[in-house]
């Protein structure tokens, strides 16, 4: 068998947590691939809401097994607030819920240096979340880091005190102080506390050796769904650098994320929104300054699920688009978010940008000046949501998408027009 790609094809935020949801069924094993609580995947049904950032969009089906993999990071007092949140709906993941060893811990230094880091770049910051992503990253890399196994070794706390040491003594050298900063709302110390009693609660989890499971997985002709977080554009590679993640966001990410060969790579599937949104600093070409931007964020709710923060917002952007594409490989396109753009009569398309008086259509290196050229298409300025079938849909919706899959040459094979799982149209 294959394991299929579920991912990301801008810069986060496309609803990949409700598409897996609904994908979920026709799989055995959902996994989480990389990044880490700087994801948000909301998951909406029988009128409850979810707010996914370590655990796989999957767990809502008992009988699926969801894997968080050895490239995601977990900051062991967010799972467990996660875990809380769920038993208090009535669902228990640890009926479901395997965790790789391999996978890295984010300690309290990593979210003080994150802290630290952000601050000392003033007005050039990044926009990052805060939540320790990119120390944790950088210590692994490093080889300094914390993994999931060392939680039941003998050295564990000798481990985390050495690499504490290391990170106080950096915040030093910045001039600061752990008494300058809070971590979510507490002290250094309080969130310690907190981060131990956490790490408990992991330890009640089935720790698992994930490639050789999801490879013996596979050879025994089980169904793996790899799920992405954040979207390619924020790759740490081929991403606005320095305006990304810490992590490969794209295809690739999955056959070290989850330990599998690229021959093992299924379906791709790259999740869009029906126009851009972007958190944080960076490009963003096609971004809207005027009343249709504050309608797409009202009507959209496009606020941060990890963070809060108002997202920016635009037009699609296909030529943003198309490069996402081709870095995934992807087999097939979802649109999410439709419903959002009924409240316009007129829409426009970034198809390709003016970058040094001239038109191209791809992404150049330096992205930080270029200006969208549009095509202006009309508007279906009605409501969707209750729609389940493609041909029910307004024709200027049919013609939207035809004409992204015209530009892009790969068919949109599902469409979400409302934020809950049965508001979404799969074609055949």
């Amino acid at each position: 068998m294959k394991v299929d790609v579920l991912l990301g094809v801008q810069w986060g935020d496309e609803g990949k947590g409700k598409i897996v949801d609904v994908l979920s069924p026709g799989y055995d094993i959902i996994a989480r691939f990389q990044g880490g609580p700087n994801a948000g995947h909301t998951i909406e049904f029988e009128g409850m809401k979810f707010v996914l950032h370590t655990i796989p969009s999957g767990i809502f089906n008992p009988d699926k097994t969801n894997l968080i993999g050895n490239g995601v990071i977990i900051d062991p007092v967010i799972f467990q607030n996660e875990i809380i949140h769920l038993r208090q709906k009535g669902i228990d993941p640890k009926r479901n819920l395997l965790i790789s060893r391999k996978a890295h811990l984010i300690v309290p230094g990593h979210r003080l240096l994150d802290a630290v880091y952000e601050t000392a770049k003033g007005k050039e910051m990044i926009g990052s979340t805060l939540k320790g992503i990119g120390p944790t990253y950088t210590d692994k890399i490093a080889r300094l880091g914390i993994r999931v196994g060392d939680i039941t070794g003998d050295h564990f706390r000798q481990s985390y005190d050495k690499l504490k040491a290391a990170h106080l003594k950096i915040v030093n050298a910045y001039n600061a102080s752990v008494k300058d900063f809070k971590l979510d709302g507490s002290d250094f110390d309080t969130y310690e506390e907190k981060w131990f009693e956490a790490i408990e609660e992991l330890k009640n989890y089935h720790l698992t050796d994930s490639e050789y499971y999801i490879n013996k997985n596979l050879n025994a002709g089980k169904r793996v769904l790899a799920e992405g977080a954040q979207g390619s554009l924020l790759d740490i590679d081929f991403g606005s650098y320095p305006f990304v993640t810490s992590s490969n966001t794209i295809t690739a990410g999955v056959c070290s994320g989850l330990g599998i060969p690229p021959s093992s790579v299924g379906k791709v599937f790259g999740v869009f929104k029906a126009y851009c949104t972007r958190v944080g600093n960076g490009p963003f070409p096609s971004e809207l300054f005027d009343d249709s931007g504050i309608t797409m964020r009202d009507e959209g709710h496009e606020y941060g699920s990890t963070t809060g923060r108002p997202r920016r917002c635009g037009w699609l952007d296909l030529t943003a688009l198309s490069y996402a594409i081709m870095l995934n490989g992807v087999t097939n396109l979802v649109m999410t978010k439709g419903d959002v753009l009924s409240h316009f009569e007129t829409l426009k398309v970034s198809r390709a940008y003016l970058h040094d008086n001239r038109e191209i259509d791809y992404i150049p290196f330096d992205c930080n000046h270029l200006s969208p050229i549009f095509t202006e298409m009309n508007g279906w300025n009605s409501t969707i949501s209750h729609f389940r079938t493609f041909g029910e849909l307004p024709q200027a919706f049919r013609d939207y998408v035809s004409f992204i899959e015209k530009k892009t040459g790969i068919p949109v094979s599902i469409i979400s027009v409302g934020p809950d799982r049965t508001q979404t149209i799969i074609r055949d």
